[in-house]
């Protein structure tokens, strides 16, 4: 019997071939669609997952409460990683953690930039990053030590075992002993670097690290097994009291704990809590995988009921000679899961096919896990329920029909299959609606971004780091840039100039507020910043040569500003800690953050003679590749020890966008995906109504209908159904990324033609669609269709 079915699915697939395609292809698109999806959202949540003391590690951000305001931070104190050890017991490791910046290292003839950062000696120790050579506890022994990947211990000394116990000269003025040698940090970790340095190594370079009061590391813990987390939090909230003068006054800073794991998911701070982050695209997605199936399985199910007419007669016949119900539903069941059995095979290999592709994306290095028993089980798990999900609903309604009433003529469906199969119908478009709102809003948005006017010019402003002999050399340096044609403007600043995340307390200033305190973020530049930066000075003036004074000047943004409420604040007085200086002049506000984070108040202070961070120049436009040739020249002469790198600020502004670009292309090929798999609904569904309405549309032939009013008869019902779909969709869609949209301190409004534009590519897409099948009725000879009367 088994046998017997199997040999009737067969020959039924192979007499509809057409049909029996479209299924298929239907059902493949859906679940590798599904499948690149799992696998997205598997390497997501893989990140982080190899700390053997995941569920022990933490990282602190902080709560400032100011005017009334809340405010989430996560950079912090330099001394809190020290202080945390020896305030609260059940934390049993510590370490502060900089930010990746690119360093220059030599070994004899061989330079070269590595990506470096700075911890304490527990680093290794807390964090399982596989050491080839070293031990965690030695590996950051002292100021001079230095751990490397085995990517640079091969670059300098030939392989890892030669590199340990080696000595490699830092920025062209320390000699570092490698201590210890780790393999090379791979894409399932948020911390990467090249090699890592001694936290005392990074203050003996930055005095104001030591400082309670400015922020710059990140910092991490590990609490003791049998620590609970919430007592912990608790203990250490108002660690920071005795470390502010204005404790106890309504400005606080209070301390707390994220799950490190949770770090690269959860990395939003809303409200000054740790809320959403890349979690909300793997929820996103997750959805989108399950109704793009889901979209698929309808496909079936109306391509199936559409070819419901030719299985009637096989249902009466097998009914009549004893056949049960359980059995024919078991038959058609059986239909669908080989159906779906063809489409898995079809899937897994579009999947390898596109895993490329979807890779270069992505930015991922995701692998086909073929070889993992949990994969097949995945697959066997997307088949069975794809299998019974499309195949249920046609199987009991086939195994419903009456043979009376399949036998004795024509079969004519009830008015509640027909709402059934509408009612998907709109369900697949709505679905696809959604999916083309938020296309063309995640577009605009990261368009507005991209393009928005952030207070500063970011065309043709470049910048390269002041490391090695430029900080000594740079007034020779500056002087002859400028004699360089394409040079505009030269200054430097402590940061990059679009994200600058540092800040800094006590700074106050006569008539402010005594119980109040706004954390600043403070900026030390060069002479000509704002030219160079092509920012608008709006009152008072930038700091000049001809005013020695300036040397004790600040100029401040219109955010700070309003924080101090001055009518007339040029020559007013700021104090900041035992230091005293007056505002020279107000710039109008600029994003030196991203458009996630609001625009803060900013306080710049002419730099040190010896100036760290970044050179920026303004270059002309048209004279880029001559420029960067002429720029490379002096600055290697000046510093031949340091190999010269550049960053270009418009390409660094948009990269902090990269993750929204992914999103936006992601949204758009599945978009595409679900519109398209709809289409073979709305297919099924026409011709089902085709084959139904056959001898209607014959003795409307001819009686004289032109082919024009048939096609409009079999298509407006259909286009009743889409426009339903839009009207159902919009609101959701709506909500859904207003939500999104919350993500941004600035962003686009959700407009009406958004909602119409994705109406009318649905319409079109529809109107294309049932066009095909209706003409394809029209024009069928009327002779055919009445001749069985």
């Amino acid at each position: 019997m088994i046998r017997n079915y199997f040999k009737i699915a067969f020959r039924s697939l192979f007499k509809n071939k057409t049909f029996s395609a479209i299924n298929v292809l239907g059902l493949a698109m859906g679940m590798a669609c599904s499948l690149m999806i799992m696998l997205w959202i598997r390497d997501e949540l893989a990140v982080d997952a190899f700390h053997a003391n995941k569920d022990q590690l933490y990282r602190i951000y902080m709560r400032e409460y100011f005017s009334g305001k809340v405010q989430g931070v996560i950079w912090t104190p330099g001394p809190l990683a020290e202080e945390l050890k020896k305030s609260v017991p059940e934390i049993e490791m510590t370490t502060p953690f900089s930010w990746t910046s690119p360093q220059t290292f030599s070994v004899g003839t061989k330079k070269h930039k590595q990506e470096t950062n700075f911890a304490s000696s527990d680093f290794f120790k807390m964090f399982s990053y596989k050491l080839l050579q070293g031990t965690p506890a030695a590996a950051l022994r002292d100021r001079g030590s230095i751990a490397i990947s085995r990517r640079m211990a091969e670059a300098f000394f030939g392989s890892p075992e030669a590199a340990i116990g080696k000595a490699i000269r830092y920025d062209n003025r320390k000699e570092m002993t490698v201590s210890a040698v780790f393999e090379n940090i791979g894409a399932n970790s948020t911390l990467k670097f090249d090699c890592l340095m001694t936290w005392d190594a990074y203050v003996d370079d930055n005095s104001w690290a030591t400082h309670w009061g400015n922020t710059d590391p990140l910092t991490f813990f590990k609490l003791r097994k049998d620590a609970d987390p919430a007592k912990v939090e608790a203990k250490m909230r108002r660690l920071l009291d005795k470390t502010n003068r204005d404790e106890g006054k309504p400005f606080k800073t209070q301390l707390a704990m994220q799950p490190f794991h949770e770090y690269y998911l959860h990395s939003n701070i809303k409200d000054a809590h740790m809320a959403g982050g890349r979690i909300e695209y793997v929820q996103l997605f997750s959805f989108v995988a399950v109704f793009i199936l889901l979209i698929a399985c309808i496909n079936f199910m109306n391509l199936a009921t559409a070819r419901s007419s030719r299985r009637a007669k096989e249902v009466g016949v097998r009914k009549v000679v004893g056949a049960m119900r359980s059995m024919l539903a078991g038959q058609f069941m059986g239909e669908a899961m080989l159906i779906a059995a063809l489409s898995a095979v079809l899937a897994v290999t579009l999947v390898a096919l596109l895993l490329p592709a979807f890779n270069h994306l992505t930015g991922k290095q995701m692998l086909l896990p073929l070889s993992e028993p949990v994969f097949w089980g995945v697959i066997a798990g997307l088949l069975a329920m794809t299998g019974l999900l499309a195949g249920s609903y046609p199987a009991l309604f086939l195994s419903s029909l009456s043979p009376v009433r399949i036998l004795k003529g024509t079969l004519k469906f009830d008015s509640s299959s027909v709402w059934v199969r509408q009612g998907l119908v709109v369900f697949q478009f709505g679905l696809s609606v959604i999916l083309i709102v938020g296309m063309i809003i995640i577009y605009r948005q990261v368009g507005f971004v991209q393009n928005k006017n952030l207070g500063f010019d970011r065309e043709n402003l470049i910048y390269f780091p002041i490391e090695g002999e430029l900080s000594a050399k740079y007034n020779v340096l500056k002087e002859e840039l400028a004699q360089v044609p394409g040079v505009q403007q030269v200054s430097h600043m402590t940061a990059t100039p679009a994200s600058n995340g540092n800040g800094a307390d006590g700074i106050t200033w006569p008539g402010g507020d005594p119980n109040g305190q706004v954390r600043f973020t403070p900026v030390g530049v060069g002479y000509d910043f704002a030219k160079t930066m092509g920012l608008k000075v709006v009152e008072g003036r930038d700091f000049s040569k001809s005013f020695p004074t300036d040397s004790t000047g600040f100029l401040i943004n219109e955010t700070a500003l309003k924080m101090m409420g001055y009518k007339d604040p040029i020559g007013r007085q700021i104090n900041w800690g035992k230091s005293k200086g007056t505002i020279v002049g107000i710039l109008k506000d600029f994003h030196f953050q991203s458009l996630h984070t609001a625009i803060r108040p900013m306080i710049a202070y002419l730099g040190a003679r010896e100036p760290q961070g970044v050179v920026m120049i303004r270059i002309g436009a048209g004279k880029t590749p001559e420029t960067l040739a002429a720029l490379q020249q002096i600055v290697q002469k000046l510093n031949p020890d340091v190999p010269f790198t550049y960053a270009f600020t418009d390409q660094e502004y948009a990269r902090q966008y990269q993750s929204e670009q992914i999103v936006g292309k992601l949204a758009g090929y599945f978009a595409f995906l679900a519109v398209f798999i709809s289409c073979l609904g709305l297919f099924g569904l026409a011709t089902f109504t085709a084959e139904q309405r056959t001898k209607e549309i014959g003795v409307r032939k001819v009686l004289g209908a032109s082919v024009a009013g048939i096609v409009a008869l079999l298509s407006k019902d259909f286009l009743k159904l889409v426009v339903m779909a839009i009207v159902l969709a919009s609101p959701v869609a709506w909500y859904v990324m207003k939500q999104w949209l919350q993500g941004f301190a600035y962003q686009i409004d959700i407009e009406w033609w958004m909602f119409a534009l994705a109406g009318i590519i649905a319409v079109l897409i529809a109107v294309f669609t049932i066009s095909f099948q209706s003409v394809r009725a029209a024009l069928m000879n009327p002779v055919k269709s009445l001749r069985s009367e």
